[in-house]
């Protein structure tokens, strides 16, 4: 090989090296997407960030609470990139305040379940009929739910026990989780005799075998449509993720954790 040649091989190689390090020290410069996310999606969401970070090598940050609360934190500057709501009216609200790049989309849509662990006192039925026998008896319990104030689902539950004229008798004894993940813990462990809870996390391992449920019919609360909204600050990996979110590896994965195609 001549000097001219072994000259250009070198500084070829000398450019190709220098690329490699400056791409390895952006990647390692640049921050992993942020999302937000409703307390409902915990399983399901771990589960599909994993298999994106598999597919993609790009790992997300999770951050779950109650959809109300994670609003608010929104608008006063929280950094996250993504926001997956339980609801539509709070990506509604950050889409009015001009924080998102559009109105965003449904993605899935959730039920709401009556669950009891076992022994307890409480019939488990679809139409709350078990409950309203329990109400009746008038012994000391709690039935657990989430904070209709800041948690979708907790609303919804609000709503069932209006629409079957039990809501008088059974808001004395409510335990209000501050998230429905917190009101799943309280029905669970037994602190309550059971609770109103997201479908989502009773199938979720360790949680199914643990007790009975019903599903809540759909046309008993408002529709728990869960939308999703891509922020302005959001970056490229964040975009692609908010992308894979839509796409039908990660429906099937919604649906495997019990929720419905969006409406």
């Amino acid at each position: 090989m001549s000097r001219l040649m072994r000259g250009i091989t070198t500084a070829a190689t000398a450019v190709a090296t220098l690329w490699i390090a400056l791409t390895a020290m952006a990647s390692a410069q640049s921050p992993r997407p942020r999302v937000a996310a409703a307390a409902n999606l915990q399983v399901a969401l771990t589960e599909i960030a994993d298999r994106f970070a598999r597919d993609r090598g790009v790992t997300v940050d999770l951050v779950f609470g109650a959809s109300g609360t994670l609003t608010r934190q929104i608008r006063d500057g929280a950094p996250f990139d993504v926001f997956l709501s339980a609801d539509e009216a709070f990506p509604a609200q950050l889409s009015a305040a001009g924080l998102t790049r559009d109105a965003g989309v449904v993605y899935a849509s959730g039920r709401l379940v009556l669950f009891a662990p076992h022994g307890s006192p409480l019939t488990v039925d679809a139409r709350l009929e078990g409950l309203a026998a329990l109400a009746a008896r008038g012994r000391a319990w709690r039935l657990a739910i989430a904070n209709p104030d800041v948690a979708p689902y907790g609303k919804a539950a609000e709503a069932v026990l209006r629409k079957r004229g039990l809501w008088a008798a059974v808001q004395p004894r409510l335990v209000r989780g501050d998230t429905i993940g917190q009101a799943a813990q309280f029905a669970i462990s037994g602190n309550a005799v059971g609770g109103l809870l997201a479908y989502s996390l009773v199938l979720a391992p360790g949680v199914v075998s643990r007790g009975t449920y019903a599903v809540i019919d759909a046309a008993d609360h408002p529709p728990l449509s869960q939308r999703m909204v891509l922020l302005k600050r959001a970056s490229p990996a964040a975009a692609q993720f908010y992308a894979y979110l839509q796409g039908e590896d990660a429906r099937a994965l919604f649906r495997r954790h019990g929720y419905g195609a969006p409406q």
